[in-house]
């Protein structure tokens, strides 16, 4: 019976001793190497108030060449479509990216990637707003920005909409070309 006693002791201690090594300090500690990414969309009005643009996507430029293979990262926009860009101010930001995790990295640009269907309406008459010579992606400024892991970023774009609306003379249209700012702000989780 004693024998018995002092093998199920061996038998928890080498249990537990297996158990405790199989840990690694990296398993121990939180290394997680990601970052939590919220991106909003916000615009700052004058006299324009009927402005309409077609978002499609939101998306990280993470190699300086902007040729090379996964240079651009979709950030995965969950509110695309049509918006009012007059709508959208301080207190009713359009939330593009909510909460998506990437690898912490380092990020030259972001830019907002628009759709065909951006317009505005002047006295009742929608007049389409051509955006061909941007190749449907708008670059922002530059934000050189070294993403830090097991922190949450907050990317505010702002568009200038009375700044991104002129009249081409030469095509005789009206040509979307937007000025957009960005200010980011960091948290720890």
């Amino acid at each position: 019976m004693k024998h018995l006693q002092t093998t199920r002791a061996l038998i928890y201690i080498l249990i537990f001793s297996v158990s405790f090594a199989s840990c690694t300090k990296e398993d121990i500690s939180n290394s997680d190497d990601t970052t939590n990414i919220t991106v909003k969309l916000k615009s700052t009005i004058g006299q324009l108030d009927k402005v309409f643009i077609d978002i499609e996507d939101v998306q990280f430029k993470v190699k300086e060449d902007e040729n090379s293979p996964n240079a651009w990262i979709s950030l995965n926009t969950i509110n695309q479509g049509t918006y009012n860009a007059c709508h959208l101010n301080e207190e009713s930001s359009l939330l593009l990216v909510d909460h998506i995790k990437i690898e912490s990295t380092f990020i030259h640009e972001i830019r907002l990637v628009l759709g065909d269907n951006n317009f505005m309406d002047v006295n009742g008459l929608l007049m389409s707003l051509d955006i061909s010579d941007l190749g449907n992606a708008t670059p922002s400024n530059l934000i050189k920005t070294e993403l830090l892991a097991n922190k949450t970023y907050e990317f505010v774009i702002d568009m200038d909409i009375d700044e991104s609306i002129h009249f081409n003379e030469d095509q005789n249209m009206m040509v979307l070309n937007p000025k957009l700012y960005t200010a980011i702000r960091q948290f720890e989780y």
